[in-house]
């Protein structure tokens, strides 16, 4: 469901039948008449559409993360809050930025449109930016021919399924985070689609090296053999991008421990 594009057709709706009351049939009327119901309700739901489309199209957007590819960061069920304007200001609905102010980051967790299916949302980090060579082997992360820097800590268990997975502290640019690993799964990437400049990657045992094209970028999960990410389809395209994602402001199964900024 394009949700953007409903919250426009009603703006536009509501907008009209605001500007015709206001404009040509409020000075037809009685001075003491009655507006007619469909005046009274479009008209009162224009500005509370307004505010709420602005709002989700320029400043902040709601998200629920609805799997666990970025476990340990964000949880499933954390709904989330999406920076729109820190890489600049795009017009609703068709996503065409219109003024440049900042590019994705090494470390930044974003939000995308899934390059397979554009009305999907999908949220990963950043691990590779225009022109890095990104190598991901035997599940050690090399950004061009540097090793990132990783310390194990306590294995991380899973709750909800009742096992553990190695659980890393890694920086990567300048953003310190968790990682996980799975030590009974395979290095090699299992069913890589046939994407755009798929030629900029090498498959082997051990697992990927890519590439990343001009206007491109390498995303990641978190939990690492339970993502399926750029490992499998490919770069996001810069056009794609939708915000950065910075905020956790709630979560059903914990409320009170999962509020707060993330990275």
């Amino acid at each position: 469901m394009n949700f953007a594009l409903i919250l426009f057709i009603l703006l536009l709706v509501s907008g009209a039948i605001w500007a015709t009351d206001a404009f040509i049939l409020r000075k037809r009327r009685a001075v003491n008449a009655k507006d007619p119901w469909w005046v009274e309700y479009g008209a009162s739901f224009f500005p509370v559409i307004l505010v709420v489309f602005v709002l989700r199209s320029f400043v902040v957007e709601p998200f629920k993360i609805p799997s666990g590819s970025m476990i340990p960061t964000l949880l499933v069920g954390d709904f989330i809050l999406v920076n729109k304007y820190t890489y600049g200001i795009r017009l609703p609905v068709i996503n065409k930025k219109i003024i440049n102010i900042n590019s994705p980051q090494r470390g930044d967790v974003m939000v995308f449109r899934y390059p397979e299916d554009p009305s999907q949302d999908y949220i990963k980090r950043v691990v590779g930016i225009p022109g890095d060579k990104i190598s991901y082997q035997n599940k050690r992360l090399t950004i061009n021919g540097q090793t990132l820097s990783t310390k194990k800590v306590e294995d991380y268990l899973h709750p909800e399924r009742l096992y553990y997975s190695q659980q890393y502290v890694e920086k990567l640019g300048e953003v310190e985070h968790r990682a996980l690993t799975d030590e009974d799964a395979p290095s090699f990437i299992q069913a890589a689609a046939q994407f755009p400049n798929r030629e900029n990657c090498l498959y082997n045992n051990a697992g990927v090296i890519c590439t990343v094209p001009s206007g491109h970028y390498f995303m990641m999960g978190d939990n690492r053999d339970n993502s399926r990410d750029s490992r499998v389809w490919g770069f996001v395209p810069e056009e794609n991008i939708v915000g950065k994602a910075f905020f956790i402001w709630f979560n059903f199964s914990d409320p009170m421990k999962r509020i707060g900024s993330f990275s």
